[in-house]
């Protein structure tokens, strides 16, 4: 799969404990990604952030259960982004916790797939 140098960087922000019918948003979101063959996605796990409805979420070193933001990147041309996108629709519409969805144009330098 080959890359453009004038892409897009879909970002997808989220909580560690999101889940739709019992199974973690971001793993059902990578594994879509990869079924419909884009050129890859990158779980972050953050260490502290506050949603829409100002709730802090944060690591502490005691807190023995944790809710913490994740950001899923994907850069891939828009055509690509699009067919995930009635997925994701989906995905928020089923479930309660917050979630953010953002789209920016990215120039790509270099973009060297692994050999299967």
């Amino acid at each position: 799969m080959n890359l453009p140098e004038q892409a897009k960087l879909l970002r997808i922000h989220l909580l560690e404990t999101s889940r739709h019918k019992g199974k973690p948003l971001y793993e059902l979101i990578v594994f879509k990604a990869k079924e419909l063959n884009l050129a890859g996605a990158t779980v972050l796990r953050g260490i502290m952030s506050f949603d829409a409805g100002s709730k802090i979420h944060s690591s502490k070193m005691l807190e023995l259960s944790q809710d913490l933001p994740l950001v899923i990147e994907i850069a891939e041309t828009q055509e690509n982004i699009d067919k995930l996108m009635p997925f994701l629709d989906e995905l928020f519409e089923g479930t309660a916790h917050p979630g953010l969805v953002t789209i920016e144009d990215i120039r790509v330098i270099k973009y060297k797939p692994t050999k299967s």
